[in-house]
């Protein structure tokens, strides 16, 4: 584990704090975050999914009662603690319903960690709350119709219409499964979806197969790009063609002002942008036109996303804007 405390002193350090942690496929991300939103101590650590989807509850508890101790060594009183995992979350409910990357269904998570650790839990979904983040202390602050797009190992999306999150008993923003081509079978079950064309894996994947090169990430087949390969330039034209595609499903329908790119395959930064949204603009007539940008948060947003919800559950309102917010 990889705990780190970013100069904030017991004597100097304020009285309250809530925990938020971050429960990846790959890692959990974890601060104990002030008023403020400033991390006072953060940790990181391996979630142990090819253990189990036991093993990783355990894990998230042992983590939570990690980050106890910290907020506790330098006598700050713990308020609420946010836990964002991926998957289906019914918020309403407070139950990880179902998760293809950890293994769970249908599990009362929040009440099994306050059990476990004595804590209040606010259980969340990890994209959602990382698209309140964004509206909150990011990229989005000010707007009121936004579409979060997480572009990572899979594709999700958190939406905010009216200035009011959409959830719809924790289904919303399933963007990665919609379909934008026909003939790639998905994992979900279906064929053609947005994953199976835009995610990092399946454009790392995609320049594998085609040019017979192991490409390690989404960062290597930019790379490749960058460097005029034209199998990598093919298959990151394709990505963002499916991408236009989704996001104009989503333009007709909701009607975004603006839409936020977040996850791996957006730290490519304008190589990404610059197509999507050409493809976008392409696609549209008579509606509104999104502007397009980079998540300013990155992989912290989740997290941060876990810390606001759990301020909120404690009876304090969201920081009205970023300055002075680090990141954990």
């Amino acid at each position: 584990m990889d705990v780190s405390t970013p100069g904030t002193s017991p004597s100097d350090g304020p009285s309250s704090c809530v925990l938020a942690l971050d429960v990846g496929g790959t890692v959990l991300k974890g601060a104990v975050l002030d008023p403020a939103m400033r991390p006072v101590a953060s940790l990181r650590r391996p979630t142990p999914r090819a253990e189990g989807p036991d093993a990783v509850v355990d894990a998230v508890a042992e983590s939570l009662l990690d980050l106890k101790r910290l907020a506790s060594e330098r006598k700050l009183r713990v308020e609420h603690t946010g836990v964002v995992v991926p998957g289906i979350v019914d918020e309403g409910l407070q139950r990880a319903v179902w998760s293809a990357n950890i293994g769970w269904r249908d599990l009362p998570l929040a009440a099994v960690l306050t059990t476990r650790t004595g804590l209040p839990v606010t259980l969340g979904h990890d994209v959602r709350a990382g698209g309140a983040a964004e509206c909150a202390l990011g990229a989005a602050r000010g707007a009121r119709n936004v579409l979060f797009v997480a572009v990572g190992t899979g594709i999700a999306a958190a939406l905010s219409v009216d200035g009011r999150p959409v959830r719809a008993d924790g289904f919303a923003g399933e963007i990665g499964h919609v379909r934008v081509r026909g003939g790639t079978a998905c994992p979900c079950g279906g064929v053609g979806c947005l994953e199976t064309v835009a995610s990092a894996r399946a454009v790392a994947s995609a320049c594998t197969a085609r040019s017979g090169r192991p490409a390690g990430g989404a960062a290597e087949v930019a790379a490749r790009l960058r460097a005029g390969d034209p199998v990598a330039r093919a298959v990151w034209n394709e990505a963002a063609e499916g991408l236009a595609e989704a996001l104009a499903t989503v333009a007709s329908l909701l009607a975004p002002e603006l839409v936020v790119l977040g996850g791996g395959l957006a730290e490519a930064g304008r190589l990404l942008l610059d197509p999507v949204r050409d493809g976008l603009d392409a696609r549209l007539t008579f509606q509104r036109r999104p502007v397009l940008v980079r998540a300013a948060l990155g992989d912290h947003a989740g997290c941060l996303g876990a810390g606001l919800a759990a301020w909120q559950a404690a009876g304090h309102h969201a920081p009205a804007s970023s300055a002075g917010v680090a990141t954990p």
